[in-house]
């Protein structure tokens, strides 16, 4: 690439001729967009705005696009859950389908090869993708010199300076370390969810510091894999904020068969090492007796924060509120007029399909005047199995506002679909406004629960009922039918149960 021949152009600042000639900007021809960070905010936005016919650069100091979710998250610990799956299905699940199987072995270093192929496939594609549409990519350190100048060290050595209108900020978060400094993660045996990603063994046992989505998702993949795991989590219940409380009980019910084992309302002390095992002293989150938990293996999963470091905002000028967000108004402004922040690093949840609606209305701002992100409408998903997925709010928020309401749910004990593919556990989820019969909330958890919520985002999208969806055909036989049971059961009876 010329990047690449660029960069060996050692600490030195492109001359305005070279610029030209190989297409980039200068200064007396400015891009007209820059994007920091290229997550999936970043990476979409940059994207967005080249097809706007916008003069558009992207900056990310990885290397590879796709930030945390492509690289070390989202992705990569998808093709774990589904891969540990298959493993643990053809162990305990096959016998009862007419399929026997002897002799099943784990080749660990062959599944971590092929989470690593999925990586490195997809991010290959971002750069295609980068190269069809005309973004420039940059592969180093972008950092602000005024609002409208960004210096990029380059990793490959050398420096560019990069001339804009215009500014998106999406360098997304970093895994927060644990409250107080008293465990030190060495991704070794005091991991964080790069870490436990990559472990060159299975252990036998496993305590993960926080019961949210990463913890359980993790977890769930060392526990198929042969791992004793152990979930601490202060508060008490699973799942994080957004849970509906009745689907993090039964998620609770239903990892815990699988063998899973839960420690609620329960604070981690300290960690400390000793004889080739991690001891981790916890107590009672209001205080009591104080109890010690050997691990082989401690997954520290207590949540993530804005990634800020090395961006030199004070030179753009632009505010952070307490927790390191960057502040942004309902148009992602910044406090600076041509700069604008999405994704992980500003308000919100930390989602990334939140940050891809984010990047497309950034620019439609840039471009047009007026863009659009409903966060009514953004679903979350759990891909442990059964699936947990949610969009809108949740029981215990509508019963806290004072809004009437009624509920309806389905279980997939009674879609004949997921009896015959003997994967039952789970049910769906109405919550509807009593008196218009509006949709609330939907929240699912069983099997395919992921794929099944985007039904429920584009219903509350479009502010339908749940009258609507009921008399909408569903397939027969599909899993979805418990969807539409759900949606006549919340203002009915559903047909099937």
């Amino acid at each position: 690439m010329f990047i690449a021949s660029a960069q060996r152009i050692a600490g030195r600042r492109f001359a305005p001729r070279w610029i030209a000639r190989r297409g980039m900007a200068s200064a007396s021809s400015p891009y007209d967009v820059v994007v920091i960070g290229a997550g999936p905010g970043g990476y979409v936005a940059a994207i967005k705005a080249a097809q706007l016919g916008l003069k558009t650069a992207c900056i990310d100091k990885r290397g590879p696009p796709g930030g945390t979710c492509l690289n070390v998250g989202c992705i990569p610990s998808k093709a774990m859950l589904n891969n540990s799956h298959i493993f643990h299905q053809t162990q305990h699940d096959l016998k009862r389908r007419g399929i026997d199987v002897e002799g099943v072995k784990l080749n660990l270093e062959t599944m971590l090869k092929a989470k690593d192929t999925s990586v490195s496939g997809l991010t290959g594609g971002i750069e295609f993708l980068f190269k069809q549409n005309k973004v420039d990519y940059f592969k180093g350190a972008g950092s602000f010199v005024s609002p409208s100048q960004i210096k990029v060290a380059l990793n490959d050595g050398g420096e560019a300076a990069l001339d804009t209108k215009n500014v998106i900020i999406a360098t997304g978060s970093e895994v927060a370390p644990f409250p107080g400094g008293s465990i030190t993660i060495d991704e070794e045996q005091i991991v964080s969810s790069t870490g436990a990603l990559s472990l060159s063994k299975v252990p036998e046992k496993m305590v993960v510091i926080g019961g949210g989505v990463i913890g359980l998702e993790l977890g769930s993949v060392w526990s198929r894999l042969g791992a004793e795991v152990t979930v601490v989590e202060f508060l008490g219940g699973i799942g994080g904020a957004g849970v509906d409380e009745e689907v993090a009980k039964q998620f609770q019910r239903t990892l815990t068969k699988q063998g899973l084992k839960f420690k609620l309302n329960t604070k981690v002390l300290a960690a400390e090492k000793e004889n080739g095992k991690v001891l981790l002293k916890t107590e009672a989150a209001k205080g009591g007796k104080e109890e010690t938990l050997e691990a082989d293996v401690v997954l520290v999963s207590v949540g993530r924060r804005p990634f800020t470091e090395g961006l030199n905002l004070e030179a753009a000028g632009c505010s952070v509120d307490e927790r390191g967000r960057v502040i942004i108004d309902d148009q992602f402004n910044t406090s600076v007029s041509n700069i604008k922040c999405i994704g992980d690093v500003t308000f919100g949840p930390m989602l990334a399909h939140k940050a891809e609606e984010e990047g497309i209305a950034a620019v439609e701002y840039i471009k047009h005047g007026h863009g659009h992100v409903n966060y009514a409408a953004i679903p979350s998903v759990v891909y442990t199995h059964p699936e947990v997925a949610w969009v809108g709010q949740t029981e215990q928020e509508v019963k806290a506002s004072g809004t009437e309401y009624k509920i309806g749910k389905f279980s997939f004990t009674a879609n004949s679909r997921a009896k015959t593919n003997l994967d039952t556990d789970g049910f769906v989820k109405f919550i509807v406004e009593k008196e218009t019969d509006k949709i609330l909330g939907v929240h699912i958890i069983g099997p395919n629960a992921g794929e099944m919520i985007a039904e429920g985002v584009l219903a509350i999208e479009y502010g339908a009922s749940a009258e609507d969806i009921a008399r909408t055909c569903h397939a027969h036989p599909t899993l979805s039918e418990a969807f539409k049971e759900a949606a006549m059961a919340s203002y009915d009876k559903p047909i099937h149960m």
